[in-house]
């Protein structure tokens, strides 16, 4: 199998790369913005125009923009023009199957949701600009005349994560981090670690009954401030102890946008709205497709911590 990877420098990429670039029968080229000194490997731009004249089997399209804040016209031409210029080039280039790296933030709503499921109403309203423009990008993929499949991690974490986790370490480190308590019970929510994630990502390539769009977590949902507070543990930081309610921190994170938009100032204010929603809401997924089609998760919600915890501990 020819497979041709689109955000091969970035963290799931990355791992896809450093995973399976010599799994026996695959014929691997990645593609990303950043330079890399790899025979595998090609620095290309896809929010450009950009010529790439090969034949592959497969598409995967991993490439995005996935900061929680950026200037609107970021998200646009990265993760809707890009993804357009992608398509497109699948049309041109013998219709490959074409597997796109969606999100499940596009299934977000501010309040608890359990059992999501892969077929659930996707907007109007989206939780950011990110979520809105990932499930842009679906609605292009899925006007594609070839094959093709979208999958929604939730919450990927692991060696090379530049989202999820460092912003919550470094808060951590500053004893900046609170617990953000509301009514109700605490938020549960589940995760998916970047080696499940990209071995699920060359399943869907290899299999052709895996159309339409797949949901992937664990399936082990756990409380996220519970979860929080062991990896900080292990990691000898101190858990969240300041106590902040839902609905002040959720003021504070609009004001902060709103001071980094208007201003605007430089890098990402220090609280987002998605941040808070995260830490606050429960979201739990229906993956019984996922599963019945790709399998089981490759390893289990604990083996993915013991590595994104040894190579955390390998960093310091």
């Amino acid at each position: 199998m020819k497979l041709l990877l689109t955000g091969a420098s970035g963290f799931i990429g990355g791992r896809f790369m450093q995973r399976h670039r010599d799994t026996p029968g695959l014929e691997l080229l990645g593609i990303g913005r950043r330079r890399i000194d790899a025979p595998d490997y090609r620095s290309i731009d896809l929010s450009k125009p950009f010529l790439l004249d090969i034949a592959v089997d497969v598409v995967v399209h991993a490439a995005a923009l996935s900061s929680p804040f950026a200037p609107r016209r970021e998200y646009l031409r990265n993760n809707i023009e890009a993804t357009r210029r992608i398509v497109d080039w699948c049309r041109a280039h013998g219709r490959p199957k074409l597997v796109y790296i969606s999100s499940s933030s596009v299934q977000y709503q501010p309040r608890d949701q359990f059992g999501i499921r892969d077929d659930d109403p996707i907007g109007p309203r989206f939780a950011n600009t990110y979520a809105e423009t990932k499930a842009a990008g679906e609605t292009l993929v899925r006007e594609y005349e070839g094959a093709w499949t979208i999958l929604r991690p939730r919450a990927v974490f692991g060696p090379g994560d530049t989202v999820l986790f460092p912003r919550l370490l470094a808060a951590a480190r500053r004893g900046k981090l609170p617990r953000i308590v509301r009514d109700g019970k605490p938020a549960v929510g589940d995760l998916i670690s970047v080696d499940a994630l990209v071995d699920y990502m060359l399943r869907a390539a290899q299999r052709p009954q895996a159309v339409g769009a797949f949901n992937l977590s664990h399936g082990e949902p756990v409380v996220m401030l519970d979860f929080l507070a062991e990896t900080f543990r292990r990691l000898d930081l101190p858990p969240p102890q300041r106590e902040v309610p839902y609905r002040f921190a959720r003021m504070a994170a609009h004001a902060a946008e709103l001071l980094w938009t208007v201003l605007p100032l430089r890098g990402e204010p220090p609280v987002t709205r998605f941040g808070v929603d995260v830490l606050a809401f429960s979201k739990t997924f229906d993956i019984s497709r996922a599963r019945a089609v790709l399998g089981a998760p490759s390893q289990t919600l604990a083996e993915g911590l013991e590595t994104f915890i040894a190579w955390q501990r390998a960093q310091a």
